[in-house]
């Protein structure tokens, strides 16, 4: 937001002509604006109890920034990863999580397109507006190289921000910038997902449940696994065609092959990382695609024999890192024409962060973890 310059000169000759071209000014909207917040931020990257609440003061907005009031904050396993010290990248003592909801309570002097009380979401990398990342997009990544959302009010640039889509709650949007933009991005990139199509995705978190709401809405054939025949239910309800326990059935790549035919999966979801990735390229069709998105099954595997195994399949391999803000908007004209509601397994309050950080921790979630941050 620009700053306005008040004059304290006697309202005489050019002091007068030089004030009759400000702009009034509404009282009740300058005493409105905070010039504090209440964030957590991570003292130590060492574990849960290192995440700190504090009082710290909330720099003037610029005058191409919007001032966001949070009502809610979704957390990703990025974010374990971050207070754990098992995250690259992170700037000193930083404020918190990549996902946010809230409303608009101020507006830079140059932006256009946003009024106070437009309900917002930020994308998770500020500045990837479109096309491909970078380094230097990569580093305006919330809650990561630059201070987060777990805070009450924070300015945002203009371009970063998307509208909410009216069907979904603030804790409902707050789900959406990463682990469904991630999604989006890994089923709707390169060779998007097309209907009759099959994906498989891994457990029930939150990307891959985004993932089977996505591929479900467009016609596809989705194969859920988990280690939880509960949690498969829940996957079913939402769409899932076909079901595996890995646990039950360790060789769920020969299973997945089976389901389809022996042609094998066109899309791959790919949560677990180098623990999981062999199997995956197994369940894989010839040419098919296997999106990395985590590294939850562990990285201390051996994966030498793996890139003659992808060659002789055609594997296309692709990493995900979240997605652009046009992505994000491509993403929410699908939620509304299909009025898809994101799954929540749990909301905490501001103060109960630490404890949404440990249920998150705990893998017992279906959906996403989230923590509502204003009061009202």
């Amino acid at each position: 937001m620009g700053k306005t310059h008040i004059s304290t000169e006697p309202l005489t000759g050019t002091s007068l002509r030089v004030l009759r071209l400000i702009p009034p000014i509404c009282t009740s909207d300058i005493m409105s604006i905070p010039s504090k917040t209440t964030e957590y931020y991570i003292s130590k990257p060492q574990g849960i109890d290192n995440l700190i609440l504090r009082e710290a003061p909330l720099a003037p907005s610029k005058s191409t920034e919007v001032l966001v009031k949070i009502h809610a904050v979704s957390l990703n396993y990025r974010d374990i990863a971050a207070v754990t010290g098992n995250y690259p990248g992170l700037k000193d003592e930083p404020v918190p999580c990549s996902d946010m909801a809230g409303e608009v309570i101020a507006v830079g002097s140059e932006v256009k397109g946003w009024k106070k009380g437009d309900r917002v979401a930020s994308n998770f990398a500020v500045d990837h507006v479109h096309g491909e990342i970078t380094k230097e997009i990569k580093d305006t990544s919330l809650g990561g190289a630059i201070d987060g959302t777990l805070t009450r009010y924070k300015n945002f640039p203009a371009h970063a921000l998307v509208r909410v889509p009216e069907h979904l709650t603030y804790e409902e949007a707050a789900t959406l910038p990463c682990a469904a933009v991630t999604a989006w991005n890994a089923l709707l990139g390169p060779v998007p997902l097309k209907g009759g199509d099959t994906v498989l995705v891994q457990g029930t978190g939150g990307v891959s449940i985004f993932a089977l709401q996505i591929a479900a809405a467009m016609g596809a054939t989705v194969i859920a696994t988990s280690s939880s025949n509960v949690k498969l239910q829940i996957a079913k309800k939402l769409g899932a065609t076909h079901l595996i326990n890995y646990k039950e059935t360790p060789d769920w790549d020969q299973e997945a092959l089976k389901l389809t035919g022996g042609r094998g999966v066109d899309h791959i979801v790919e949560i677990g990382g180098p623990g999981t990735l062999d199997k995956s390229i197994s369940a894989a069709r010839y040419g098919g695609w296997v999106h990395n998105i985590g590294f939850l099954a562990g990285v201390n595997t051996d994966l030498s024999g793996l890139t003659l195994k992808m060659l002789h399949k055609a594997i296309v391999y692709r990493s995900v890192l979240v997605g652009t803000r046009y992505q994000f908007e491509d993403l929410n004209r699908l939620l509304v024409a299909r009025q898809i509601h994101p799954v929540i397994d749990k909301v905490f309050s501001f103060e109960q962060a630490k404890d949404a950080y440990q249920h998150l921790l705990s893998q017992k979630h279906v959906g996403k973890v989230v923590i509502k941050v204003a009061k009202d």
